[in-house]
């Protein structure tokens, strides 16, 4: 049965870091080969109940709300929010499947700290990026006061959606991720973008993955920003 981050990706959960090893768990012994046949393979032993299994195009996998809270035992706080931020997402779990994951850690290893991710996840994140900038904006003590703000021209004319906001100062923050980003046709529309929302009073940040790599980056732009807004 695929777990973890193999079955993460079976379900089109994002927020892990890539990687080439298959995670699957066997049940007894089976779990603990003495040569693994392949190293590519992780084989885990895992207790799963049947209401934890389900089965992607014939794979048998965890079920969604199984997955996330597996990997928020072994993830890292900003890759665990953003599995819980993806999944909400995209559907896979609802807001009231956020208390069977955490009936699901309990007593595990890892418990606590999995089960304070848990009020950190916003689904209104579109993708870990988004997820990762939005995290360190609240440590940094600048959290957003929206996600996803709709803005508008003096007509009511619906310009773009801003990734971050802060609606005071009117700064909006975009999490510029490789793939959607990279294409020629989506530079020259995020440029258009960006001239309307200046048209508006909007200043506009951009932020990408190896921003969020410092901690204290983005939250010092962002300050910086709404300081500049208030002396204007």
């Amino acid at each position: 049965m695929a777990v973890l981050d193999t079955a993460a990706e079976l379900l089109g959960i994002a927020g892990m870091a890539e990687t080439s090893t298959i995670h699957v768990s066997l049940p007894g012994v089976a779990a603990r080969p003495r040569r693994p046949a392949d190293p590519a393979v992780s084989v885990h032993q895992l207790v799963i109940a049947p209401p934890g299994i389900g089965v992607v195009d014939g794979i048998p996998c965890t079920t969604p709300v199984r997955t996330v809270a597996d990997l928020l035992l072994r993830a890292d706080r900003l890759s665990g929010v953003s599995v819980l931020d993806s999944a909400l997402n995209r559907l896979l779990i609802s807001a009231d499947d956020l208390s069977v994951v955490m009936a699901m850690l309990r007593g595990r290893r890892g418990a606590i700290q999995a089960r304070q991710r848990l009020g950190q996840a916003d689904g209104r994140a579109e993708s870990p990026l988004e997820t990762r900038v939005r995290l360190r904006c609240v440590d940094g003590r600048v959290p957003p006061d929206a996600l996803q703000h709709v803005v508008r021209d003096d007509d009511g004319y619906i310009l773009g959606v801003g990734d971050l906001a802060w609606l005071r100062a009117q700064v909006i923050a975009e999490a510029d991720g490789r793939g959607p980003h990279d294409a020629l046709t989506a530079v020259y529309r995020d440029r258009r973008r960006q001239n309307l929302f200046a048209a508006q009073g909007w200043t506009v940040l951009r932020f990408t993955w190896s921003d969020t790599l410092d901690p204290g980056y983005i939250p010092w732009v962002v300050r910086a920003a709404m300081a500049d807004s208030r002396r204007s």
